[in-house]
């Protein structure tokens, strides 16, 4: 199981919440503002070193407090590992099996997390940086040395972009560019390409209909990298910065022959964007053949029963250990008894 045991000390309301987690269903319920999603966030921090609904550390340090402390006992492969994480005004620390000196990256190793909140619907219809972040979410967790390869194209671009700025000469960090552009879009591609059939049934599963995943790499598909770069090379001195290449990448969602960002529901973006959180799992689970921590935020928010009905039935499909917030203790049907937990005041305890 993902975690066995999890503790929260100062974040947000949380002046100090413990408890074992079940490994299947795990049903935490109150009323709004009681701390709900305060928990989930702190679980998801522990798994990501960041806040899930984008907020800075002074947010969530409890008020008097200098930091907030997050601690998880986790099971993999039959060996406990312990992983624990503090945050607040003398940055943040990072210890796995006791030792310091890890990071988000070692931190989501020990503890792969997916998220489910209610902003989900922003993965259809905010802007490709959102899709571009969960794409390569999923490619870090399968595909060997992305998150390398990833950074040395960052700092290609970096630097490409700060020659731009400067007027100096940039062909030496165009040509490095172009090289971690490739690499970086090839990755992309054969990530996307298995994650397809997954992410094509799941959404065909909660929408009733055809969805398709269109790859586009951030430059026009009638020219090689490149021809695009050498082209915008007069727009990139202008700009002070470069304008085509995976930065821009993004992908494409169409739902029934339309483009789904503009056309379809709210609702219908929330389980689009939900299916893709679980076909995301279930290729991450795939890969590292262990089960990962599924945290899903008020899912009956926007949703009727049916869809509801479809969506936790998703979720169970997984095998996922899941920890899932309602307003009411009955709201959701899960296909077993979970622990219940009620929470209030940001005190939490077993109901």
């Amino acid at each position: 199981m993902p975690i066995e045991r999890f503790t929260a000390d100062n974040f947000r309301c949380l002046e100090h919440v413990s408890f074992e987690p079940d490994p299947q269903y795990n049903l935490i319920y109150g009323a709004n503002a009681s701390g709900k999603t305060s928990l989930l966030e702190a679980l998801a921090y522990l798994g990501r070193a960041k806040s899930f609904r984008g907020a800075p550390v002074t947010s969530l340090v409890r008020h008097g407090a200098d930091s907030f402390v997050l601690h998880g006992r986790v099971a993999h492969d039959g060996v406990q590992h312990s992983l624990g994480m503090r945050n607040g005004r003398e940055g943040l620390t990072v210890r796995i099996d006791g030792d310091p000196g890890g990071g988000a990256a070692e931190a989501a190793e020990i503890l792969p997390v997916q998220v489910i909140d209610p902003d989900i619907h922003d993965l259809v219809s905010g802007g490709p940086e959102q899709r571009r972040r969960f794409l390569d979410g999923v490619a870090f967790h399968v595909e060997h040395g992305f998150l390398a390869l990833w950074r040395r194209f960052r700092r290609a671009l970096k630097q490409r972009n700060a020659a731009l700025k400067a007027g100096a000469g940039v062909d030496a960090w165009t040509s490095e560019f172009l090289a971690r552009a490739t690499e970086l879009d090839a990755a992309r591609r054969h990530v996307l390409g298995i994650s397809e059939p997954a992410l094509e049934a799941q959404a065909s599963e909660l929408l009733g209909g055809e969805v398709r995943f269109e790859y586009r790499p951030g430059w026009s598909v009638d020219l090689s990298l490149e021809e695009a770069v050498r082209g915008s090379l007069e727009r990139d001195q202008q700009q002070g910065s470069t304008q085509v290449g995976p930065h821009r990448g993004d992908i494409r969602l169409v739902y029934d022959d339309r483009q789904a960002k503009r056309l379809v529901s709210r609702g219908q973006q929330k389980l689009l964007g939900c299916s893709m959180i679980l076909a995301a799992t279930e290729i991450v689970q795939t890969a590292l053949e262990r089960p990962l921590l599924l945290l899903v935020d008020d899912p009956a928010a926007e949703l009727d029963r049916d869809s509801l009905g479809r969506l936790t039935a998703g979720i169970a499909g997984l095998g996922s250990q899941v920890v899932v917030t309602s307003l009411e203790a009955d709201t959701l049907r899960l296909p077993a008894d979970p622990a219940v937990f009620h929470v209030e005041h940001g005190v939490l305890s077993p109901a």
